[in-house]
């Protein structure tokens, strides 16, 4: 069946009073009030030499970050880091964690780190300086969770430890190395009770 002339005028009704809406937005719409396509990507915030300082429930000091750069990015709400350097206390004990790159996603929840990766713990009365260095780390702070899929290298004292990634939970203290694990822990000359 053939549409008939007739048949086709409501369509072309259509056509000609959308193309008229479309052309009347376009030309009533002042440019300065749409926005470019640059400025729905651009960054919402940016600081150069930041310090941020967060405090705990009591009031204490959290950690600090040193950042060269920090820019949030609203349309995705993540906040990039260039050269980031976390200071961090727990218990008496320090870390303190850097690298090349960061991303903070979901206000904080996660934490990716990028590029020359280290932390470093200092020691404290019966356990030594502990030092990470790893291509990247993701961390989820609230958790106290860390993982990655590189391959990392940790040294405790004269103990060192290789692998291919690593996955670890300080709530539960446990370390899991994956893939190709390599752990060397020299013998002590300890004596038996």
């Amino acid at each position: 069946m053939k549409p008939s002339i007739q048949q086709l005028y409501p369509l072309a009704g259509l056509i000609i009073v959308a193309g008229a809406s479309l052309w009347l937005e376009r030309i009533t719409t002042d440019e300065e009030a749409r926005p470019s396509s640059q400025e729905r990507v651009a960054p919402d915030f940016v600081a150069e030499g930041t310090r941020l300082i967060a405090f705990d429930h009591s009031g204490r000091q959290h950690y600090e970050l040193l950042t060269d750069k920090i820019t949030h990015h609203p349309q995705t709400d993540a906040t990039t880091l260039d050269h980031p350097r976390l200071h961090y206390e727990v218990d008496g004990r320090e870390l303190h964690l850097s690298s090349e790159q960061g991303e903070v996603l979901r206000e904080g929840d996660e934490v990716r780190l990028a590029g020359d990766v280290r932390a470093r713990r200092n020691a404290a009365e019966g356990s030594p300086e502990m030092t990470l260095a790893s291509a990247s780390l993701t961390i989820w702070p609230d958790d106290e969770r860390a993982a990655t899929s590189d391959p990392v290298a940790i040294t405790q004292g004269a103990s060192t430890a290789h692998a291919n990634g690593m996955k670890s939970d300080n709530i539960f203290g446990t370390l899991e190395l994956i893939g190709n694990a390599r752990v060397h822990i020299p013998r002590t000359n300890r004596k038996s009770p």
